[in-house]
C-alpha cells in the first residue's frame, strides 16, 4: 500500500496540468489542496481523474457535524480516492463525515483526519491553542478518536507514526507530510523527516510538495522519493 503522493499546490489548473504532463507514462498519486481547489474548482479534480491519477482531496473540513455531512455528500460524487477532515472537530463530526461520504451503494473514498499540522510545534500548540498535553499525547488521542468514528487513518508527522500504529493498530493508515530530502530545505515545516526515515517509521503514504514540485527535475525528484520510500 505504501505510496508517494505529490502535493500539487499550484494556483491554476494550467500550471497543474503542465506539471503533470512532465510525467510521461507515469501516473503519480496527487494531492489537490485548498489553493488549487479554490482556484480551479471541481473541474480540475475531474480532469486529473480522467487522466488516470489517484487523488487525495485535501480540504480539511472542520465545521458542525451537519454541515460536514452535507459537504462530504457533495465531495463523494467527485470520485476521489482519499479526503480528510480535522480531528479537532470531534468524534461526532467525524462520524457525520463518514455518513456523508458513503454513497448509496456503500462505497466511499478513504477518509482520514488531520491530527496536528506539521508546521505546529509543541510550544505553539500549548501556548497558542492552550492544549496542555504533549504533542505526542494529543496526536495519539486524536487518532484514537478518528478510529472510534470509523475513519481509515490520520494525517500526522512521520515522527508520530509509530505511536499511532501502536495505539490504533497496524492497519490504521498514516499519511505523513513534512517530508524533505536529507540534503534539502525544511521551509516552514517543523516536524519533518526524510522519505527513507518515514518508511522505517512505518508511514503508509508520504505527501511531498516542494521537494518535487520546485525541483529542477521534478520527475527525477519524484523517482528519488519513490526509491527511498517504496523500494
Amino acid at each position: 500500500m505504501r505510496d508517494v503522493i505529490i502535493a500539487c499546490d499550484f494556483a491554476s489548473a494550467e500550471a497543474t496540468l503542465n506539471f503533470l504532463d512532465k510525467f510521461e507514462g507515469e501516473k503519480p498519486f496527487v494531492k489537490i489542496g485548498m489553493e488549487l481547489y479554490y482556484a480551479a474548482g471541481p473541474e480540475i479534480v475531474k480532469e486529473i481523474k480522467k487522466r488516470g491519477h489517484k487523488i487525495f482531496l485535501d480540504l480539511k473540513l472542520h465545521d458542525i457535524p451537519n454541515t460536514v455531512r452535507k459537504a462530504m455528500s457533495v465531495l463523494s460524487k467527485l470520485d476521489v480516492d482519499m479526503c480528510n477532515v480535522h480531528a479537532a472537530g470531534t468524534v461526532e463530526m467525524m462520524r457525520a463525515a463518514v455518513e456523508g461520504l458513503t454513497r448509496e451503494d456503500g462505497t466511499r473514498p478513504l477518509l482520514i483526519a488531520v491530527t496536528q499540522l506539521t508546521s505546529t510545534s509543541e510550544e505553539r500548540m500549548q501556548k497558542e491553542l492552550l492544549i496542555n498535553a504533549t504533542i505526542n499525547d494529543t496526536v495519539v488521542k486524536y487518532a484514537q478518536n478518528a478510529k472510534e468514528a470509523g475513519l481509515d487513518g490520520v494525517v500526522c508527522s512521520p515522527l508520530e507514526t509509530r505511536l499511532v500504529k501502536d495505539s490504533c493498530g497496524e492497519e490504521f493508515m498514516t499519511v505523513t507530510p513534512g517530508i524533505r530530502f536529507a540534503d534539502g530545505q525544511v521551509g516552514d515545516q517543523v516536524r519533518v523527516t526524510t522519505p527513507e526515515k518515514a518508511r522505517e517509521l512505518g508511514s503508509d503514504y508520504i505527501v511531498v510538495g516542494r521537494p518535487i514540485t520546485a525541483a529542477e527535475d521534478p520527475v527525477a525528484a519524484y523517482r528519488r522519493c519513490v526509491k527511498e520510500f517504496c523500494d
